[in-house]
């Protein structure tokens, strides 16, 4: 009998390449290493003559004892002329909801939270109602293309190209687990219309943004989003990043919003300094939701705020969507800043903007201080802005 040769020691220290590649223990008992990093055990075998590969799992789920005795068994299954596929419960059988499922929660990890919402709403949107009962191996590019056209049709030709992305991205997954063979949305690329390049629309000139703060001082909605708005426009931050923030996040001591890396888009930790009028805001709003883990939650305090609430606002107060978004007020705030006359680097940093090239790897510097007046400055501008 061939001696086994792989050990823990060695499967952990196996670092992804380019290309994927295998270590061998023995008696058709091999482990795959991807090029995502992902390990998973295969298992060698011919039937009349034809060679034969079964996935066992995944390592480290699996372990080296476990995968070693699962070839055992099935060795011994086709000794008795047995085949593996009979003893195993066969992987191809999965549906693209199960494969789906897998695929997120592997993704969430490594997402910003809102990253992963977006991807998520997707899936269950646009894919699950069609293709979430089919088996993965027997979804073809037609089925795959009834989801699609119609979005691309209605004119959201972005939408459409994005959920492609999602299906191709599971697909790939679950070739890696010999699930399919194939990612059957590829040809889609050629269908489907390439969306135009589109900005959020955003008020950039004074007059149109005093008449935004005029509508802003007068709105009429909840505590929770009238402070939302505010919220927003002092600190320009992402939506997503306000929506999410936490009262455990706000240090009203140091006057600072310190935002967790797993928030941020760029997947590192950013602090936001706040303005007087900010923390004053705030401090009303901790009356009524600081008892919660949200600063801006939904009504029942179990889960933040609506991505729609801040557009759903915009739109009450007579901004259309070609006007204002709720993304809008970080355009809004960093063309204003510029006009100003403040540092690039420092609205750049106060955006969480990771600058290309070689200066984004040596330019580190956050700016705090310099952001910290230019916070206040930005805030002092604003309500002069709307007295003038």
């Amino acid at each position: 009998m061939k001696q086994a040769v792989l050990t823990d020691v060695k499967i952990k220290k196996a670092k992804a390449k380019e290309r994927r590649y295998i270590l061998t223990d023995g008696q058709g008992l091999i482990i795959e290493i991807m090029p995502t990093g992902s390990k998973f055990w295969r298992f060698l075998y011919r039937v009349n003559g034809e060679r034969k590969k079964l996935t066992l799992g995944e390592y480290p789920a699996i372990s080296l004892v476990e995968a070693r005795k699962k070839a055992e068994e099935l060795r011994q299954e086709l000794a008795r002329g047995n085949s593996p596929v009979d003893i195993i419960n066969p992987p191809h059988e999965k549906t693209f909801k199960e494969v789906a499922e897998e695929w997120l929660k592997k993704q969430e990890a490594k997402w910003a939270v809102t990253h992963a919402e977006t991807v998520r709403f997707r899936i269950e949107r646009y894919l699950y109602p069609a293709l979430q009962n089919l088996v993965m191996k027997d979804i073809k590019t037609s089925d795959v293309l009834s989801v699609l056209k119609p979005i691309d049709d209605s004119g959201r030709s972005e939408t459409a190209k994005r959920t492609r992305q999602i299906f191709g991205q599971i697909a790939r997954y679950a070739m890696a687990l010999e699930l399919c063979v194939s990612d059957v949305s590829a040809p889609l690329v050629e269908v489907l219309s390439v969306p135009k390049v589109k900005h959020f629309p955003a008020l950039t000139k004074p007059e149109d943004v005093k008449r935004l703060l005029l509508a802003m001082q007068v709105y009429k909605g909840t505590l929770i989003v009238k402070t939302a708005l505010w919220f927003s426009i002092y600190t320009f931050a992402r939506p997503g990043e306000v929506r999410h923030a936490e009262w455990s996040e706000i240090d009203f001591e140091k006057s600072a919003w310190n935002i967790p890396a797993q928030k941020m888009k760029k997947r590192k930790p950013h602090a936001v300094p706040l303005c007087r009028q900010c923390i004053n805001y705030l401090k009303e709003l901790y009356k009524f939701t600081g008892q919660g883990k949200w600063v801006f939650p939904v009504s029942n305090k179990n889960k933040p705020m609506s991505e729609n609430a801040i557009c759903a606002a915009l739109r009450y107060m007579g901004f259309s969507g070609d006007e204002m978004t709720a993304h809008g007020f970080r355009t809004l705030g960093s063309t204003l800043l510029n006009s100003l006359g403040y540092r690039p680097d420092a609205i750049e940093s106060a955006l969480a903007h990771v600058q290309p090239g070689v200066r984004g790897i040596y330019n580190r510097g956050d700016y705090w201080e310099e952001r910290v007046k230019m916070a206040q400055a930005w805030a002092d501008y604003l309500d002069e802005l709307a007295k003038s």
